[in-house]
């Protein structure tokens, strides 16, 4: 099985940061674009940000330069630096990748829940 399993949320004042990661285990070839995703109370998720294998990277307007994503060496990993955090950024963070097996699969991790309050 190919497992997503997101870290780093919590409470965080307004213009904090928080980490995010995603490690990606299990059996499996390799890893192309790995992604956050956010759904907050009373909205659809939507994309924050992608990364590709490659190495290139899409981040949604209301990222507003704030936030990165970058992967470690190995591919496996995904990372969302969130700086200047603000209370609409509150929602579930969810990680995202498409895994090779080597069949093609779409994977979710289960969430990681940000809080943005005073």
């Amino acid at each position: 099985q190919v497992q997503l399993v997101e870290s780093g949320g919590g409470l965080v004042q307004p213009g904090g940061s928080l980490r995010l990661s995603c490690a990606c285990s299990g059996i499996f070839y390799s890893i192309d674009n790995m992604g956050w995703y956010r759904q907050g109370p009373g909205k659809q998720r939507e994309l924050v940000a992608v990364i590709t294998k490659a190495g290139s990277t899409n981040y949604a307007d209301f990222v507003e330069g704030r936030f990165t994503i970058s992967r470690d060496n190995a591919k496996t990993t995904v990372y969302l630096q969130m700086n200047s955090l603000k209370p609409e950024d509150t929602a579930r963070y969810y990680c995202n990748a498409d895994v090779l097996t080597p069949f093609r699969g779409n994977y979710w991790g289960q969430g990681t829940q940000v809080t943005v309050s005073s």
